[in-house]
């Protein structure tokens, strides 16, 4: 009985194994619906944009050209001084996200996640606060603050006594790129923030406890264990300020205009596009020269987000806490 029972539970292994369990469709019924609204927003306008580019028109029409539009968008001269001039722009907008935002929002999170420190959800919160307001509010009240003429910010920097080095930073070709910069980090800054700050929460105490008892000071722990184990949230940072730069438009509008004055010293990759494409005053839209600038972001965006997954993602270690 015992090898007959034994010969059964062999043989319907083999049928065990072969079954296949059915796919779940009831899956289907919940990710139809976001696939559907993902499709129609965002991936048909990318792809009818990107087949935009390759038309020019003509005689009412259009023809097909190739890549004929990027080539006269690098080339031209009456497109490429104000390209070049928008992608150098644009990474001048990066480089103070990633130098001057990434950082504080990493020594902000350090500091929420001090178990000494009281009162951490309130400043969390306080801190994240103006990630959710509106970029035509935040655009205003910076302008309000800024103002020569009515603003706050000289009055703030006399009673600190620092009057002397206000200027009308908005107004100027040189400092405007940086001063808005500067704003958007002030909006943003909680991003980066609760990114590390979940980070750091999910790293074990008995790691810090036993380079304590070792006898590394805070500062070598936070370089030899911490910073090593949150380095895949560095990574993500830093690609999320990329794609998020290269994508700006809102606050520069607000602020300068679609002219993105002074003299083009703000002219980014968006209001370069909002203008070529939708036309603005007396200068009149061109749908398919619009496109090339839509179709030149995308190809920049994505080389940064390759470079980031075959470059820094295969190069970082992952820890399983």
């Amino acid at each position: 009985m015992e090898a007959t029972g034994g010969r059964g539970a062999t043989g319907s292994l083999p049928h065990r194994m072969g079954t296949r369990r059915p796919f779940p469709a009831h899956i289907l019924v919940f990710i139809a619906p976001a696939v559907a609204i993902y499709t129609v927003f965002m991936v048909f306008p990318l792809f009818d944009s990107l087949r935009l580019s390759l038309y020019a028109p003509q005689g009412g029409g259009s023809v097909f050209t190739g890549l004929g539009n990027y080539v006269r968008l690098l080339t031209d001269p009456l497109y490429a001084p104000r390209f070049w001039g928008a992608v150098r722009h644009n990474l001048v907008f990066f480089a103070v996200h990633m130098l001057v935002q990434n950082p504080i929002g990493l020594v902000l999170a350090v500091a929420l996640s001090s178990r000494r420190l009281r009162g951490r959800t309130v400043y969390r919160t306080l801190l994240f606060m103006p990630t959710v307001l509106s970029f035509v509010i935040v655009g205003f009240i910076w302008q309000l603050i800024l103002s020569p003429l009515w603003g706050v910010g000289e009055a703030m920097m006399r009673m600190a006594g620092l009057g002397g080095y206000f200027r009308p930073w908005l107004g100027m070709e040189g400092p405007a790129l940086v001063a808005l910069s500067l704003i958007s980090v002030w909006q943003f800054v909680g991003v980066p923030m609760l990114l590390f700050h979940a980070a750091l929460l999910a790293i074990p105490d008995e790691f810090i406890e036993a380079a304590r008892v070792d006898g590394a000071s805070g500062w070598m722990t936070f370089w030899r264990i911490v910073f090593p184990l949150i380095l895949p949230t560095v990574g993500v940072v830093a690609i999320l300020t990329y794609v998020g730069n290269f994508n700006a438009f809102d606050l520069i509008y607000t602020v300068q205009g679609a002219l993105a004055g002074p003299n083009f010293s703000t002219d980014i990759l968006g209001t370069l596009f909002y203008r070529t494409f939708f036309g603005f005053q007396l200068q009149l839209g061109n749908p398919t020269m619009g496109a090339t600038i839509s179709g030149a972001m995308f190809a920049l965006i994505m080389a940064g987000v390759l470079l980031y997954v075959f470059v820094w993602q295969r190069r970082v270690q992952v820890y399983e806490l």
